[in-house]
């Protein structure tokens, strides 16, 4: 019993954090995307394509989340934007409560958009809200297409999904077809994105469905 009590103890505390973080973002007009995903699955590919099409119309931050490297929040740095690293250290996932320090760190009002590249895991990052508008998870051809029933909470959570890798579809034996079988099944709202950061498509639907987000979040006085 004292292991389920510290479990939802734990979880308690993070949606107070997390509440304090999605108005503080909300009040500065910042809107927020948690980029969750396994490890290798292509997050920090999207996110540089990703800032390189939207950063000369806004305003573009990242949260950068590892184990122990600051090799991503380097390749992210090269684009020009503002990057904080959260190092873990072995934790699984960004909670709420890390996130809070690193908004803290960041100046809110120079920030339309903000990126939090989450730890590659497909489980704890879908269980932990941190302050996003949206969850947004990367999978990839390469991983199989039996993910999306394995671990079905990060594709329920998920407003997009990404199926990044598609090129290379014809030397494995994913099943593209069961693949939307199962997410729909999960998440009949989710959109699904098909890209390849080497052959470079699909990347601009992506974008754009962001960008219109962002809008429709404005247009909300959000």
């Amino acid at each position: 019993m004292s292991e389920i009590k510290v479990i939802t103890n734990m979880l308690k505390v993070n949606e107070e954090i997390n509440v304090q973080n999605r108005r503080m973002l909300t009040e500065k007009g910042v809107y927020t995307i948690n980029l969750m995903s396994a490890p290798g699955a292509g997050k920090t590919s999207i996110l540089e394509k990703l800032i390189s099409r939207l950063k000369g119309d806004l305003r573009i931050a990242v949260v950068e989340g590892d184990l122990y490297t600051t090799k991503d929040a380097q390749r992210i740095e090269a684009h020009g934007v503002p990057v904080v690293q959260i190092n873990t250290e072995g934790a699984c996932h960004l909670d709420a409560s890390l996130i809070k320090d690193a908004i803290d760190s960041l100046n809110l009002n120079e920030i339309d958009l903000l990126i939090i590249e989450n730890i590659g895991n497909l489980v704890c990052p879908a269980e932990f809200e941190v302050g996003e508008d949206i969850k947004v998870m990367v999978s990839s051809t390469t991983e199989g297409n039996d993910k999306p029933l394995k671990y079905p909470l990060m594709y329920e959570k998920s407003s997009a999904i990404i199926l990044n890798k598609i090129d290379l579809t014809e030397f494995t034996n994913f099943d593209k077809q069961e693949f939307y079988k199962d997410v729909k099944s999960i998440n009949a709202d989710a959109v699904v994105f098909e890209t390849s950061c080497t052959k470079d498509s699909g990347i601009d639907e992506f974008c754009l469905w962001v960008k219109n987000k962002i809008d429709e979040n404005k247009a909300k006085g959000c």
